[in-house]
């Protein structure tokens, strides 16, 4: 595996960062990880202020204020965030601001910028990939490009473990594994094409500290019922994941995968802002998910079911709307190899405090309250009628 050394700054702007603190810029930050990172921004004194960009940002100073902690159950959720692009409100150290990353200005936002760390990804429509891509490739590339002509000094992105090939399951592979993702998957696609775009601006702008980190699925009580919206669909009812409604888990060849808690991918983020290293890193919690594990959660047993009548309902359902994920996402869990996470523990000190039972163990139970959190992506409910909306508006066409 290649290693990166950084080369040393500019010291006339690394003391300034360090008498008024850094100053970092975080898309995508009403999500699953953003509300967690700036969390941790927020209580970090080496941080001085934190610019949060985001489509939808929490609509009151309350919801603001609780953005990276806490959560919500049941028919509580948060607005809808209306208000015109570019408006923004400042809660304590953190800056909120409306914007799209396709559309704003993404220099003028990132001046004066230490770091940007780069977490706006959008699911859906699934139906419409030609929209997903524009914003997950072409808006990840402004994201780069911009950060760039602004002189921010270090680029953080949100990769995945979606973006490798397919590998093994019995063995953890290392960050040089190739990340050609697999084709018949959307996000692994398109994860996997973020990656050769910053291959060639990592080559094109080698004085910046470029981070990529590859986290397994990440999951925390919080984000259940975005999740839910995101994989299964407003058909999935909470009685349906109480155990006594749950007759079998299905074991299919290849469902052994890895996850962590949120808190922990985000304090990865974190050491990668402050810590000077570059490159890919691995994120994961031992030990690998598989059917036992869910059986265990979910209080039921296994049953070995073959991987093909299953992809073919699940393309069958996501056809007629049913659900909001096509099957190229399960085939694509059922091909990912299982990550080495040493680089991440020695080189950026990151242990992760959440086994991966204990994170699925949180995250089921948010399934069985409807748990969400204080962002309108987080939201328990979507605005406006919850379930019925997400059926009204069509399954898999927004979360």
């Amino acid at each position: 595996m290649t290693r990166h050394t950084t080369p040393p700054g500019p010291p006339g702007a690394a003391h300034e960062a360090r008498v008024r603190g850094l100053r970092v810029v975080v898309t995508g930050a009403t999500g699953n990880i953003g509300t967690g990172l700036l969390g941790l921004l927020r209580e970090d004194d080496r941080v001085g202020s934190v610019l949060a960009i985001a489509r939808r940002p929490p609509g009151t100073p309350q919801e603001r204020r609780s953005a990276g902690s806490g959560g919500t159950d049941g028919p509580e959720r948060a607005g809808d965030g209306d208000g015109p692009a570019g408006a923004t409100a400042r809660d304590d150290k953190i800056t909120w601001l409306r914007a799209d990353i396709c559309r704003a200005d993404l220099v003028h936002h990132f001046e004066g910028a230490d770091a940007v760390v780069h977490l706006a990804w959008l699911f859906h429509p699934s139906h419409r990939p030609s929209v997903t891509w524009r914003t997950n490739v072409l808006g990840s590339t402004r994201v780069f490009r911009a950060a760039a002509a602004a002189g921010v000094a270090v680029l953080v992105h949100a990769s995945s473990v979606a973006a490798y090939s397919p590998g093994p399951k019995e063995r953890g592979v290392d960050e040089s594994w190739p990340t050609h993702g697999w084709p018949a998957s959307a996000y692994s696609r398109e994860k996997a094409y973020v990656e050769r775009v910053l291959d060639a601006f990592e080559q094109d702008h080698p004085a910046m500290r470029v981070v990529r980190l590859r986290p397994g699925i990440v999951f925390r009580r919080e984000s259940a019922a975005q999740q839910r919206r995101i994989f299964a669909g407003p058909l999935l009812s909470r009685r349906m994941v109480r155990p006594s409604r749950y007759p079998a888990m299905p074991d299919l060849p290849g469902l052994r995968f890895q996850t962590l808690h949120t808190d922990d991918a985000a304090d990865a983020f974190r050491r990668a802002v402050l810590t000077p290293v570059r490159g890919p890193f691995n994120l994961a919690a031992d030990p690998p998910v598989d059917a036992r594990m869910l059986a265990r959660v979910f209080g039921t047993r296994t049953v070995r079911v073959p991987a093909r009548p299953v992809l073919a309902a699940v393309a069958a359902a996501w056809r007629l709307h049913l659900v909001p994920t096509p099957d190229g996402l399960l085939e694509a869990v059922l091909r990912m190899p299982l990550m080495d996470t040493t680089r991440a523990r020695t080189e950026l000190g990151w242990q992760p405090r959440h086994s991966a039972e204990e994170t699925v163990e949180e995250f089921a139970a948010g399934l069985r309250r409807g748990t969400g959190g204080p962002t309108p992506a987080l939201a328990a409910r979507l605005p406006g009628g919850g379930r019925a909306r997400e059926l009204a508006t069509g399954v898999g066409e927004r979360t």
